[in-house]
């Protein structure tokens, strides 16, 4: 438990270190993280506003989680709470007061919100002190709502969270608040530049890169902790990686309308030019600024190099697309193995997960089962054997983002 001194200096240190977090919901899970953990909250979610609803995005209970087995994560469901003074976040939303609750379950009957204990009796977890906080923009408007649950005292005993409590929470939340639109700015960014290759590519949706991008951060994760790597450098790979692996398949954009929504089989010299599209995306960021732009161009060059050597683009020259190795019949050289950067190795597999398992104008959804059938089939062949196995241990996360991005209907 932190002393006050201390909470003050995690402030100061929390103040410039969750501003450097570019991911939105990377940014999401750390502010809760870092909330919970300067007032000793045993729980909390975070509700995003979208209009006049809050989404709720994230949970965590590190009660639920011990009786998880060692590396997995609580799994929770997305769905919105509407903005009104009915529900306490609905009240913290729509009024942009603070709510401190000491039990939830004595609440004044004369008071406009309620508890709802359904999740309470469903989770088989005992909630009773609360603290609401609005997440507000530069012009005073709620964006979103973080609520922690449960403080607890030096002997791990539940008690209300104090006044102290209220004005670090405030003035982290207004740190949070800032970070949170740069990083909305930053995700909207990326998706105005997928909607271009939408409007090209059908298949390249919103909905598809926030799946595969989600599904490489939770791999990723586990395969680097499976590697003893710090949590500090995983946070940040982590971080980097989201948003790079919404960009995997941006070099679409160069690629002729005439080959992307051609209906049948492509020509030899359609394929090559199809090819292309890794190179042309990875050149988008040659002129590396950050790590960022390095790991979106290893992404964006590598996600369909194949662990046996038999992918593409090979080894070749990014600005000229021509190759740097060949064999004795003058093909381009594919990289193999782990010649292949375990980034791209990565989103290779979460790719090809969420193309099988979505329904295209083309082709209908792939049943699961069929789905996991063929990714067992291709490990050592398409797939690094380790990431396949990684890829199962996070199945049941990876099914529950499945669901927090569905297509949109159309």
């Amino acid at each position: 438990m932190l002393s006050e001194v201390e909470r003050l200096r995690e402030i100061i240190r929390l103040d410039t270190e969750i501003s450097t977090v570019q991911d939105l919901d990377i940014l999401l899970e750390r502010i809760l993280t870092e909330a919970r953990r300067i007032t000793n909250a045993d729980a909390g979610s975070i509700y995003i506003r979208d209009k006049d609803y809050l989404v709720f995005s994230y949970v965590q209970n590190d009660t639920l989680q011990r009786k998880l087995p060692p590396g997995e994560k609580l799994i929770f469901t997305t769905f919105k709470v509407k903005i009104n003074k009915k529900s306490i976040s609905g009240y913290v939303a729509a009024t942009g007061e603070t709510l401190n609750i000491p039990d939830v379950y004595e609440i004044d009957e004369d008071a406009p919100y309620s508890f709802d204990s359904s999740y309470d009796k469903i989770s088989n977890y005992k909630t009773t002190s609360i603290l609401t906080v609005p997440l507000k923009d530069t012009r005073g408007e709620v964006i979103g709502v973080l609520q922690l649950i449960n403080k607890q005292n030096y002997k791990g005993k539940v008690v209300p969270f104090n006044d102290e409590d209220e004005i670090i929470t405030l003035h982290f939340a207004s740190t949070a608040s800032m970070a949170l639109q740069r990083a909305r700015l930053t995700r909207a960014l990326i998706l105005r530049m997928i909607q271009m290759a939408e409007l090209r590519d059908p298949k390249e949706t919103g909905a598809h890169v926030n799946r595969v991008a989600a599904y490489a951060t939770e791999i990723y994760e586990r395969w680097a902790k499976n590697r003893g790597m710090g949590q500090d450098e995983i946070n940040k790979k982590r971080d980097i990686l989201r948003s790079a692996a919404m960009l995997h398949d941006v070099g679409k954009i160069a690629i002729s309308d005439v080959i992307l929504k051609k209906p049948g089989r492509f020509t030899e010299e359609e394929r090559k030019m199809m090819k292309a599209h890794t190179y042309l995306g990875a050149r988008l960021f040659i002129d590396r600024q950050s790590e960022f732009d390095e790991i979106a161009m290893m992404v964006a060059l590598t996600h369909h190099e194949n662990w046996d050597g038999t992918g593409y683009p090979g080894h070749i020259d990014i600005m000229t697309g021509k190759p740097l190795k060949t064999d004795s019949k003058g093909r381009v050289v594919p990289l193999k193995g782990e010649e292949i950067p375990i980034f791209g190795r990565i989103v290779s597999i979460a790719d090809v997960y969420d193309a099988l398992s979505s329904k295209r104008v083309y082709k209908e959804a792939w049943t699961e089962k069929d789905v996991l059938c063929e990714i067992k089939k291709l490990s050592g062949k398409k797939f690094d054997p380790d990431v396949v196995d990684v890829f199962f241990d996070a199945l049941d996360v990876i099914r529950s983002i499945s669901s927090r991005y569905p297509d949109s209907k159309k």
